[in-house]
Order: C-alpha cells, then sequence, then structure tokens
C-alpha cells in the first residue's frame, strides 16, 4: 500500500536498531522512532479514504477466519463436505466452545488476498447444512464474511453457484437459532452475503462490505475499472456508511493501524462485542428472533433513503 509505505520504513529501522547491540543510546533512538511510528499511524489511518480502506481489507496479513479461530474458540472440531460433490477448503465449518458455551463457527478462508473468485457452491452447501445440524442442536451460529466473489470457473457454475447462495440465503433467515455475523475484510456480492443473513452483524473498522468488487462497480459504473477512487466513494463500503444504513449494527475498532499491525489485538478486540450480541440473542425467544430478523432485513438501506 503507497499510503503506508512511510511507516513500513520506519518499521525497517526500528527493526535494524533493535537487532544491534544494547546501549542506552539505541534504546532511546528506538523508543523515539516507536513514538514517530504511532504518530504516523494515527494521522494516516485517521484520514483514509473508501479506496484506501479496500486495501487494508485486502493486506495479505489480515487475520483470516482461521486466525480469528484459534483465538477466540477453544474444542473447535471441523466438519467437512456438502454430501453432493466435495469439500471447500475455501470455507471452514465447526463446532466449538466460546466462553464455555457451544457454538458452530463458520467462515470463508480463501488464498491471500486479492481474494475475488474464492468461494465455490460446494462451500455454501457445506456451510448450510452445519447450520441446520447446529439448529437441531440448538447451538447459535457464529460466521465470519471475508469474500470479495465468487470462483469464476465453469466448474462453479456447473454445479449451481447462484443455487447455492439463494438456499444460504433463503434457510439462513429462517434459522431458529441467533446467528452473529462478523465482516473481517473484504466482502462484497453474493458470496458474501450467503454467509451474512443474521441477527446481528459486527464489522471491523477497516473492513468492507459491498455489493460488488470495486474493480466491477468501476467497469459497470463507467465501463473503466480503473476508476477504482469513485467506485468506492459510490459503493458506501465503510463501517461508517454501512451503519448508517442501518445495513451493521456495530463497528468493532481495530489495533491502531489496522487488524494486520496486530493480529492478536484484533482478535481480542472482538471478544466483549461477540459475546455481547451472543447474550443479547440467545435470550429472545426463537420466534421473536425470527421475527426481528425478518423485520430487520426489511429495514436495510431505510434510513439512506430516509436521508437522501
Amino acid at each position: 500500500m503507497k499510503f503506508d509505505a512511510p511507516i513500513n520504513v520506519l518499521l525497517g529501522e526500528a527493526e535494524v536498531l533493535r537487532l544491534m547491540p544494547r546501549s542506552e543510546a539505541t534504546q532511546h533512538e528506538l523508543d523515539n522512532l516507536r513514538a514517530r511510528i504511532v504518530q504516523l499511524r494515527q494521522e494516516i489511518y485517521s484520514n483514509l479514504t473508501p479506496w484506501q480502506r479496500v486495501l487494508v481489507a485486502r493486506h495479505p496479513r489480515r487475520p483470516r477466519t482461521r486466525d480469528h479461530l484459534s483465538r477466540l474458540f477453544t474444542d473447535f472440531t471441523e466438519l467437512h463436505g456438502d454430501r453432493r460433490f466435495a469439500d471447500d477448503p475455501g470455507v471452514v465449518a465447526g463446532f466449538a466452545h466460546f466462553d464455555g458455551d457451544p457454538v458452530l463457527v463458520v467462515g470463508h478462508q480463501a488464498p491471500l488476498p486479492p481474494h475475488s473468485g474464492d468461494a465455490r457452491p460446494e462451500g455454501y452447501r457445506k456451510a448450510l447444512r452445519c447450520m441446520r445440524l447446529a439448529e437441531k442442536c440448538g447451538r447459535p451460529v457464529v460466521t465470519f464474511v471475508d469474500s470479495a466473489g465468487t470462483s469464476p470457473d465453469v466448474g462453479s457454475e456447473a454445479r449451481g453457484m447462484a443455487d447455492a447462495i439463494a438456499h444460504n440465503l433463503r434457510e439462513m433467515a429462517m434459522l431458529a437459532v441467533p446467528v452473529v455475523v462478523v465482516v473481517t475484510g473484504e466482502a462484497s456480492g453474493g458470496t458474501a452475503l450467503a454467509l451474512a443473513v443474521g441477527d446481528y452483524l459486527l464489522m471491523l473498522e477497516y473492513a468492507v462490505y459491498s455489493v460488488v468488487p470495486v474493480e466491477s462497480g468501476a467497469a459497470m459504473l463507467w465501463a473503466d475499472r480503473t476508476r477504482t477512487g469513485e467506485a468506492a466513494d459510490a459503493l458506501k463500503l465503510t463501517a461508517s456508511d454501512l451503519v448508517r444504513l442501518g445495513v451493521i449494527d456495530e463497528v468493532v475498532p481495530e489495533p491502531l493501524g489496522g487488524a494486520h499491525a496486530d493480529p492478536i489485538a484484533a482478535t481480542r478486540l472482538l471478544v466483549q462485542p461477540l459475546r455481547s450480541a451472543l447474550a443479547r440473542q440467545t435470550a429472545m425467544s426463537a420466534a421473536a428472533r425470527v421475527t426481528e430478523r425478518h423485520a430487520r432485513l426489511r429495514r436495510i438501506g431505510l434510513a439512506g433513503l430516509e436521508g437522501a
């Protein structure tokens, strides 16, 4: 990321100093460098454009589902296969414990960003199979959404990508158990939405969530995939935009410099919001929860329309 380059230069200098023999002068210089890094991060990350936030969401060191899973949950037992074609490693699913309580965890785990074209229909069928099993067992569902599009190969189309997404949308809307969604990275299109129908949506501060990837939006609006800055502005894909539009419910702060700067701290900041969301949804009756879920879906975007 070009806007992040000055920070990386200082980080490199700090690493050189850290490896040098310790002395009072070296430690003093290292402390000064660290203070400059903090100040520079505050200046840069408090003024990111929507397109720059997309780049942060695509950062290769940004924590993914398995990273959060290993730090948030215990006793994870992974489930595999859609019982029709194959297992898709791009979608992780399994039972675990959070704060000692049993839950189902489902999330995108695609190759490193940019990961457009990472999702396959068997992954969503696996996810739905596991969510139905969670419903039978009375276990809440937690999903991690980080998918920038479908796999663009003939096989995915032949195996019914659109059908798999549509089934997930319908069935997740009807699940009797609580569903808490966490948007963690770059989420766009139907493949993101196919794991994002829930009762309460959390979104990391520098994650993005849109109807299409930015480059596709630029191509649709101006027939020019290079107009990413304008497209990012038009798509209203930032966390603050989406709270205002009623698409998400809560923004989860990230460490200074983004989740990639301190992945462990990024997961730690998720603990309390996730705990509160699960407690709130578990306290409701199944009928009330499903009714409110449907009402919530109908309200999406109304805030933006009323304010337009």
